[in-house]
């Protein structure tokens, strides 16, 4: 066993720039306290739009190189070539890689598996013939590799963790299962929902869907559904919140051209800053959530703290996260989306009971436990490495 409040923390962040990963590194960091469970310094190897989201702390140090700020196979070789060697040289000792792939013969190592889509082939051909498949492809021969070899797995949720073992086989280091937590500010106690008598065109019923527009996210499938309600009389308008991965931000164009020519039912508002996030949720009365792959849906945990009731995808970890705090629907089938939404408009009842529940459920989850549970996680990975 190593003595307490002697060990360094090298994390391997090379692949992480934004979205979840990021968001998972900088809380992790800015509630955690590293010489409670051992570690006496944590380097941090990032690109520096990364660094700059890490909060500073006495023990933290940030580290960087000019092969961090190129492409996946520049960060790749950097990793292989340098990684390994430049955390002897800090005396680590336990390498963290946050990004779901190590090349390096540096041990005991610890790697997180944040990404789903290598894993779910169905999900991966959704980008046909492209260099995006490729490089799934690659992800998924690399992470499996990574996931048996490690002397620890950290998996966000159980359905990750039971889909990515019947890919990879038995793991032969140990496992944790340590979900993320939620930023604060999105906790929002439930508000009295309106009736639906009380909308109309000029003040419709709000339905919001934050998410990366992507081909797994089936925005345009959400469109349809709204379209179809609409047709029928019902008064409810979509907000749409993301940055977009281009093929599939013409798919939603072509289905905003064909369903809603005018503008009048939807609105694509692109990318937010993600401090401003919680005011996209503030201003909504449903919440909407139609991915079809997914490792820990952040967007559905802000969607429930800010206690919106949710029309939801039935899909991948889903309803382990949601549990019967929403309503499911076939994010692939219009008509499916449109019907759970149309039982939430309906009944401001059930949108009141639903609401309470997400929120209540968004509770459980906080940085600060996912910060204790991973550190000592990772203490006791390390204080094993050092008996061999």
């Amino acid at each position: 066993m190593l003595p307490v409040s002697r060990m360094r923390l090298c994390i391997d962040a090379s692949n992480v720039t934004t979205g979840g990963g990021a968001t998972h590194l900088t809380e992790l960091l800015r509630v955690a306290d590293p010489p409670s469970f051992g570690f006496e310094s944590v380097y941090v190897w990032a690109p520096k739009r990364t660094l700059a989201q890490v909060e500073d702390r006495p023990w933290l140090i940030k580290r960087w190189v000019p092969a961090l700020e190129g492409n996946y196979v520049l960060r790749a070789w950097w990793q292989f070539r340098k990684l390994g060697t430049l955390a002897k040289a800090d005396r680590c000792d336990l390498l963290f890689v946050v990004g779901g792939s190590f090349a390096t013969s540096f041990r005991p190592v610890v790697v997180m598996s944040r990404n789903m889509l290598p894993f779910e082939i169905s999900e991966l051909l959704r980008f046909g013939l492209s260099r995006q498949t490729l490089r799934l492809l690659l992800l998924r021969a690399t992470q499996s590799r990574s996931f048996r070899s490690a002397d620890g797995v950290v998996f966000l949720t159980r359905y990750a963790h039971d889909a990515v073992l019947k890919v990879t086989g038995r793991i032969q280091g140990r496992i944790a299962i340590i979900p993320h937590g939620i930023d604060a500010r999105f906790a929002k106690p439930p508000r009295t929902p309106r009736p639906l008598e009380e909308c109309s065109d000029a003040d419709p019923l709000r339905l919001l869907y934050v998410s990366i527009v992507d081909v797994y996210k089936h925005q345009w499938q959400v469109v349809e559904a709204v379209a179809l309600l609409r047709a029928q009389g019902y008064p409810i308008a979509l907000e749409l919140v993301g940055p977009a991965y281009p093929p599939a931000l013409r798919r939603l164009q072509n289905a905003l051209r064909r369903c809603d020519p005018q503008g009048r039912a939807v609105r694509y508002l692109g990318p937010v800053p993600y401090a401003q996030l919680d005011a996209c949720y503030a201003r909504a009365e449903i919440g909407v959530f139609a991915s079809s792959c997914e490792n820990m849906p952040n967007i559905l945990l802000e969607t429930m703290a800010s206690a919106l009731p949710i029309a939801c995808s039935n899909r991948g970890p889903m309803p382990e996260v949601l549990g019967d705090a929403g309503r499911y629907f076939d994010p692939e089938e219009p008509r499916s989306i449109a019907a759970s939404m149309l039982e939430l408009m309906c009944s401001a009842a059930l949108r009141a009971r639903l609401a309470q529940a997400a929120f209540g459920r968004a509770s459980t989850y906080s940085w600060a436990q996912c910060a204790q549970q991973t550190f000592a996680f990772l203490t006791q990975v390390a204080a094993e490495g050092a008996q061999h």
